[in-house]
């Protein structure tokens, strides 16, 4: 991110609509897509006007990025691709069917499906203690049966894990799993989730085959358990996140057109909450509804287990498109949150640097920190580990090095990962690689002094796609070059 060459042609969503008027092509406006019917479904007549008039509008173009998704045939691709298929089309040839699965994601839906095979119903253990057992260590024993069934939920027992299952929207075949375990350390439980494929290209919406082409409202959770409980406490349609509350990947956003209106129900803690407020923006505010965590509305599967009720708690969720005059009346709940959760609202702590939390308290969205020290004192040093720290508690990065190239940074951050000497150890390379490669850390491929439009440009674009909410520019002197020390510091 972006390619070698610079960052994609930006395209506004006036020139989108332009050129798709110019081309006969009808659309029409979605919430965060615009809705045409798709060039790649085989009945498809000559020209895409004459198509149109009886196809369905199953290909969605994002009004962000220009990109596009085509849920019937799963084509898809950059704004430009759709261009170049426009232009094939006009000349009378076919566009291009999407291309052969890569080798690694097949190696991965392979190996997907023999974990599939391996893993049973939660129901067909051995004897209903051991059923009761498993349940209770998930926190599901008032998880139903049939809920389980519904949604598809195995165990694999070797592993320990529960299996959700990721399956096509197009032919119901198995695409990747999630598997979860659980840790116990103390008192403390803790979910580890490992995808298959990894979790780059996991973009499962857990509880898609489950919606119908009629349902208009939709609970939008963080977690397949939370999405389980949903079903089953208020009987409404949910769907959970890949990634939880880290981020929305803008590929899903097309599987979520149909919908009027969404409650975003992510988590417990002020970080859902403020993942909540960014995820509404991309779905478009005036549809969303956000439900304010709080000790009588936790996450919906500790909703069950205290037997709340999920309507009047699904009721109070707050519109997210605040009206531009508020009174403290419609403040008076989150101000209370504010107090309630001074820990949280303070931000996210560094588990390496106790002294910093001191001074700092946390890392907090929307605030600047500059560090400034001697050459050769340890800035980017110290602030790859600082920024690794966060990164490791989920906390979205971006990187633009402007000193230093991309290999050497990830270098010096991957050692700092495995806290060892890897050229001693090269045997352990792939392994510690690995889970690197599962961090949510972006790098820019800008290098010495460079246009600050391109950069903001670029920044900009990877908030959308990646949802960062944390961007470190190392340095400062090198990206504005030279020419302008004499700009007002």
């Amino acid at each position: 991110l972006p390619s070698p060459e610079g960052p994609a042609p930006s395209v506004s969503i006036t020139e989108i609509r332009q050129y798709l008027r110019a081309h006969d092509i009808p659309f029409h406006d979605g919430y965060s897509c615009l809705h045409t019917p798709s060039l790649f479904t085989a009945d498809h007549a000559d020209q895409p006007s004459q198509a149109a008039a009886s196809a369905p509008y199953t290909l969605f173009i994002d009004k962000t990025t220009g990109s596009f998704l085509c849920t019937a045939t799963l084509a898809e691709g950059t704004w430009q691709d759709f261009q170049a298929n426009v232009e094939l089309w006009h000349r009378g040839i076919p566009p291009a069917t999407s291309e052969e699965m890569e080798e690694d994601v097949r190696q991965a839906s392979e190996d997907a499906r023999c974990i599939w095979d391996r893993a049973l119903p939660l129901w067909e253990l051995l004897d209903e203690e051991e059923t009761n057992k498993t349940k209770a260590m998930f926190g599901i024993s008032l998880v139903s049966n049939a809920t389980l069934k519904r949604f598809g939920v195995r165990y694999l027992r070797t592993a320990k894990s529960l299996v959700f299952p990721w399956f096509s929207p197009r032919n119901a075949t198995l695409k990747g799993l999630k598997l979860v375990r659980v840790e116990k350390k103390g008192n403390t439980v803790a979910y580890l989730e490992e995808t298959l494929p990894r979790i780059d290209s996991y973009h499962n919406l857990f509880g898609l085959p489950l919606i119908g082409s009629r349902d208009t409202e939709l609970v939008l959770t963080g977690w397949e358990l939370d999405a389980l409980a949903l079903h089953q406490g208020a009987g409404v349609a949910s769907l959970a996140l890949p990634r939880g509350t880290t981020c929305l990947p803008p590929a899903l956003l097309p599987y979520l057109e149909q919908f009027k209106r969404i409650t975003l129900w992510l988590g417990e803690d002020l970080r859902s909450w403020e993942a909540a407020k960014l995820f509404a923006r991309k779905l478009s505010l005036k549809r969303c509804s956000l439900v304010r965590p709080g000790n009588l509305q936790p996450r919906p599967l500790e909703a069950l287990n205290q037997g709340l009720n999920f309507t009047k708690i699904l009721r109070a969720a707050l519109p997210a498109s605040h009206k531009s005059i508020i009174s403290f009346r419609q403040l008076r709940e989150e101000v209370f949150g504010e107090l309630a959760n001074t820990e949280q609202v303070a931000g996210i702590k560094w588990m390496r640097f106790p002294e910093l939390n001191k001074l700092l308290k946390g890392h907090r969205r929307g605030e600047l920190t500059v560090f400034t020290g001697p050459t050769g004192s340890g800035k980017t040093t110290f602030i790859s580990e600082y920024a690794l720290d966060l990164c490791m508690q989920g906390v979205c990065t971006l990187w633009g090095s402007f000193e230093i190239n991309n290999v050497r940074l990830a270098k010096i951050m991957l050692t700092q990962f495995a806290g060892r000497r890897l050229e001693d150890q090269l045997e352990l390379y792939d392994e510690w690689a690995d889970r690197f490669e599962d961090l949510p850390l972006y790098f820019m491929t800008f290098h010495g002094q460079q246009n600050i439009k391109t950069v903001i440009d670029t920044m900009q674009h990877a908030v959308y796609m990646y949802d960062i909410t944390h961007v470190i520019i190392d340095n400062l002197q090198f990206m504005m070059g030279q020419d302008h020390l004499s700009v007002d510091r």
